[in-house]
Formats: structure tokens, sequence, C-alpha cells
């Protein structure tokens, strides 16, 4: 007898139409809403990804910053001139070491 008495107030419970509202709402909000829980959860990752690549090239700007500074002495613009574009004096050899070449040889 209670268990029907149990099952009895369940059902109106779902009959009661301020349920039946409260729980379209709901459904509407997660789901089907310009500001849904899904679309929110879309927006925060595409945050998430924009500001680490804000500081990947924030740490790149870094970088250059210091490189300029370097290149606008007369050693560091040699020395990048020598380094990066293989460039030599007159009477002066130049010999490139490859690592990775000397690794694979020796496996």
């Amino acid at each position: 007898m209670k268990e029907l008495m149990n099952k009895k107030k369940f059902t109106n419970f779902f009959k009661n139409p301020m349920v039946f509202i409260v729980l379209i709402f709901v459904i509407w909000m997660i789901f089907f809403d310009t500001n849904s829980l899904i679309i929110h959860n879309e927006l925060s990752n595409d945050i998430n990804k924009l500001n680490n690549q804000k500081k990947y090239f924030t740490n790149e700007i870094n970088k250059d910053k210091s490189e300029l500074k370097l290149l606008q002495t007369d050693s560091g613009l040699e020395k990048y001139a020598r380094e990066k574009l293989f460039m030599k004096k007159e009477n002066e050899d130049i010999f490139l070491i490859e690592y990775d070449t000397l690794r694979k040889n020796e496996e």
C-alpha cells in the first residue's frame, strides 16, 4: 500500500504544471539557449587556447627583442652573420659540423 502511495506522490509531482515548466526551462537553458552551458564551455576552452597563444607570442617577442639588442652591436652583428648566414672574412675557411649525421653513423 505504501508503495502505491509513493508512486502516486511521484506521479503527482510530475503532473504539477510548475514542475513541468521548471524542467522544460532547465533543459532549455542547458542545451538550446544562446548562453547554454555547452556554448559557455566551448567559449571557455577557446579563451584558454587564446591565452596560451598570447603567452607563447609574448615569449617570442621578448626573444626577438633580446636578439635585436644583440644585432645593434658590431660584435653581435658579426656573430649573427657567421652563425646564421654562414658568412666569413677573407682568407678564412669555415667547417660545418652536423651532429645529427655523426650520431646516426655511430649507431
